[in-house]
């Protein structure tokens, strides 16, 4: 009996071997403060692959260093931070998994303390180490320092370190790159009314607001070519009232499918305080959405811990894959462990561990 975790799927030159994936997740485990992965990154990343993942996804790495959520974030902004990927990436390889990498920009949400090992939260004082925050408008996110509005020509150096950090990764190894754009992050604060109250070409109309995600993803495409699947991570909505919505959303991936962008990973919220109902699967009718109103293929993410919960999303055609992120941060073999439920035999179980499933 064959089950859709477990079919293939193919965009672009790559193929991934299951549609059961791993979403970047924050781990605030950079030794050095210089955004070079550490140890922790390779046994971290590595063990999902090992554990049947069908593509792993590296956290949200910062394009400049002024980028980082925190200053234990991870960076590409440099040759020694991709030559210390390399690794990395070969290893996810050796496991049998598609590696791709989130390169991002934190925008009035960056230099903050960072999520775990330290008793302060909130942003981080310049003297402490912190740097000057900036955003599409000089509006503070709830609780952060106010960041300042970027000119016109910074705009266009952020869309030159996001091709730059795009030619890094591919030349590390990674086979795909997703750009983010969701939770309240630089890219999301351009296209959400509540964050953007620009006047110029990068302000007002959707399409305006839209202008800095679609620049960065053309130049993303320049430097990785034809072959190699763009992904965008969207938050579908803002759950606010005069916020993003999903058919603002549904419209955005219209222009990034004509822009040569192969899949949206679909989230929601984060870029103003909002009452979010969560609970298994909150956001897979988003995916589903954003899937029927563009066209574009899409993967689901937000409490999905369940073989046949993620069988049943992509069965009914919200999405193409699910990305399980803390039910694999419980248990990295996930996949294994859906293969079993779905009593769906696979060739990649580890053979080093073969005696445990005999």
């Amino acid at each position: 009996m064959s089950h859709l975790l477990f079919e293939p799927l193919t965009l672009r030159g790559l193929t991934f071997r299951n549609r059961i994936w791993v979403p970047p997740m924050c781990q605030y485990s950079v030794e050095t403060l210089d955004g070079v992965p550490a140890p922790w990154h390779t046994v971290h990343y590595g063990a999902m692959a090992r554990g049947g993942a069908g593509a792993v996804i590296v956290e949200a790495t910062g394009v400049t260093p002024e980028a980082r959520i925190s200053a234990k974030d991870l960076g590409l902004w440099s040759d020694t931070q991709r030559d210390a990927f390399v690794p990395i990436v070969d290893f996810l390889h050796t496991q049998g998994a598609a590696a791709g990498i989130q390169l991002a920009h934190a925008g009035r949400k960056a230099s903050t303390y960072p999520e775990w090992g330290t008793d302060h939260d909130g942003s981080l004082p310049v003297d402490e180490g912190g740097w000057q925050t900036v955003a599409p408008s000089a509006l503070a996110f709830d609780g952060l320092a106010e960041p300042r509005a970027l000119s016109e020509a910074e705009i266009a150096e952020v869309v030159a370190a996001f091709r730059s950090s795009a030619r890094r990764a591919i030349e590390a190894g990674f086979d795909f790159v997703e750009i983010h754009a969701a939770h309240g992050y630089l890219l999301h604060e351009f296209l959400s009314p509540l964050s953007n109250n620009r006047t110029d070409s990068y302000g007002g109309t959707l399409e305006n607001r839209a202008r800095l995600l679609l620049d960065i993803v053309d130049a993303t495409r320049t430097e990785v070519g034809e072959d190699v699947p763009v992904f965008v991570r969207l938050s579908a909505t803002d759950w606010t009232d005069g916020g993003l919505t999903l058919d603002d959303t549904v419209h955005v991936a219209g222009w990034l499918k004509e822009h040569g962008v192969d899949l949206i990973d679909v989230s929601s919220g984060g870029n103003v305080m909002a009452k979010i109902p969560v609970g298994p699967g909150y956001q897979t009718n988003l995916a589903a959405g954003v899937r029927q109103g563009s066209g574009l293929p899409t993967a689901a993410v937000g409490l999905i811990s369940e073989p046949f919960q993620g069988e049943h999303i992509l069965a009914t055609g919200q999405a193409d894959a699910i990305l399980v992120g803390r039910e694999y941060l419980r248990d990295p073999n996930f996949a294994l462990r859906a293969a079993d439920a779905l009593r769906f035999d696979i060739d990649y179980r580890p053979a080093q561990y073969h005696r445990a499933y005999k």
